[in-house]
């Protein structure tokens, strides 16, 4: 397994719209060993969700483990939100915009149907943390960050922060 780089606001790469994947891909070794090495990725970042547009990958999928002691590896490929209900404000992150919390605005609960890491199809009805989770990871996949949500001056700190943190990085090399 490896490491993969994980691209940073405001890399443009990051709002690109994600196409589908070929279920015929999904048993390859190349495929689940990317997998892997996004889940690797994921907890040594450490975070609790991976898509995989930021990665650099721009197909549709994304790892989401957000048990305590990393036991509840899920892949969600092609997944697609059928319902949403009710309304929860929770403060998000997110490893593209890291070191930056604020608080989103989404559905409470979610029906969501994705092919699971066979490859099979699935569908759950989630909420709470998982449900909050899937939407932000789903929202990469569609060209679509967490500082969208913000204001446009809020979104313009976000990304001056990040600039002059980058910046303290380098010189501190």
């Amino acid at each position: 397994m490896a490491l993969l780089p994980i691209l940073e606001f405001p890399d443009p790469r990051l709002r690109t719209k994600a196409v589908a994947v070929d279920p015929a891909q999904v048993p390859d070794p190349v495929f689940q060993r990317l997998l892997d090495d996004m889940f690797e990725t994921m907890y040594e970042a450490p975070g609790i969700g991976l898509a995989a547009s930021q990665v650099d990958v721009h197909k549709r999928f994304m790892v989401i483990d957000i048990s305590e002691d990393k036991s509840a590896p899920m892949v969600f490929i092609n997944p697609e939100i059928l319902s949403r209900e009710g309304e929860q404000v929770y403060q998000e992150g997110c490893l593209s915009v890291p070191g930056i919390f604020a608080d989103v605005t989404r559905a409470d609960s979610i029906d969501v149907r994705f092919l699971d890491r066979s490859g099979q199809p699935q569908r759950l009805q989630v909420d709470g943390l998982l449900a909050v989770c899937i939407q932000h990871e789903m929202d990469h996949l569609e060209g679509k960050l967490f500082v969208d949500y913000l204001s446009p001056l809020k979104r313009e700190m976000v990304r001056k922060k990040l600039a002059k943190q980058r910046k303290l990085a380098g010189d501190a090399a």
